[in-house]
């Protein structure tokens, strides 16, 4: 008999195709992200008027009135000086305010626990938010510089600072606002860090003043402040002027950023504030 002949004759097994994980993690980010854009136009009375009215107020009151008496500040006028400070500001509070807002609510009505036993990982997750609150700290920011244009002129001295500054910055404190969620237990504790930390931290980062004026302990002070330095490397790319140095504001942006995506991600395979 042949070895042909003495072949089993059972039917022949055919692996199941595996799934391609790479494009089910790139439909999931997509989705995040789809979902919080939708989420900042349908109430864009809550997500960019505020800060749309806010920088008008500061423009009228802090340049055309009391900006006329201070006259030039960093070799500029006044009103062309804060421009800068006051979108970077909503870039800020904006990337902030959209990540922790949203992800707490999240963990407040319970479904993020779609996503937590979704099969994306953790870091698709963190990076979904994240981008959401880029998104919206990046929106703002282009409506803030409209309406800067309004008022004061904005020359352009190096395009890719001021798209790198702004770009590191919101991801900074979407993180950060991503990280406050995840420890917060209600909605005081949501407030709380934008109310006592980093409302002090931005008005004293350099938006309405060269720490030049400063004494030479309080200047010491203000470098301990990171916004500070991306305020600063956000002004350069308008002004060509800075208070620190532009190489070590976009290092120090960067290092955050990196070191936060890391904690967020560790903390979320860890479950922290996801288990109460």
């Amino acid at each position: 008999m042949s070895d042909a002949a003495a072949a089993p004759t059972g039917p022949t097994s055919t692996a199941a195709p595996l799934p391609n994980t790479t494009h089910a993690r790139w439909v999931g980010f997509r989705t995040i992200i789809r979902r919080e854009f939708e989420r900042i136009i349908r109430i864009w009375g809550q997500t960019i008027v505020p800060s749309a009215v806010t920088a008008t107020l500061y423009f009228v009151i802090f340049g055309a009135l009391i900006g006329r008496r201070i006259g030039p500040m960093g070799g500029v006028d006044y009103m062309q000086f804060i421009a800068p400070g006051l979108i970077m500001m909503a870039v800020i509070t904006n990337s902030y305010a959209n990540v922790v807002s949203s992800f707490f609510g999240a963990k407040f009505s319970k479904h993020v626990e779609e996503l937590l036993v979704s099969p994306l990982p953790n870091w698709v997750i963190v990076l979904g938010y994240v981008g959401g609150g880029v998104v919206r700290g990046l929106l703002v920011g282009v409506v803030v510089t409209v309406i800067s244009l309004l008022f004061a002129k904005l020359a352009i001295h190096h395009l890719l600072l001021i798209a790198g500054a702004g770009l590191l910055t919101a991801i900074v404190f979407s993180l950060g606002g991503f990280l406050n969620a995840m420890f917060a237990k209600n909605f005081e504790q949501v407030n709380w860090i934008p109310s006592f930390v980093l409302t002090p931290l931005t008005y004293f980062g350099g938006v309405f003043f060269s720490i030049a004026l400063l004494p030479a302990w309080a200047q010491k002070l203000s470098y301990a402040n990171p916004i500070l330095y991306m305020v600063n490397a956000f002004r350069y790319g308008f002004l060509g002027t800075s208070d620190v140095n532009v190489a070590t504001a976009f290092g120090l942006m960067t290092a955050f950023a990196a070191a936060m995506f890391v904690i967020a991600v560790l903390l979320m395979n860890r479950g922290v504030g996801m288990r109460e």
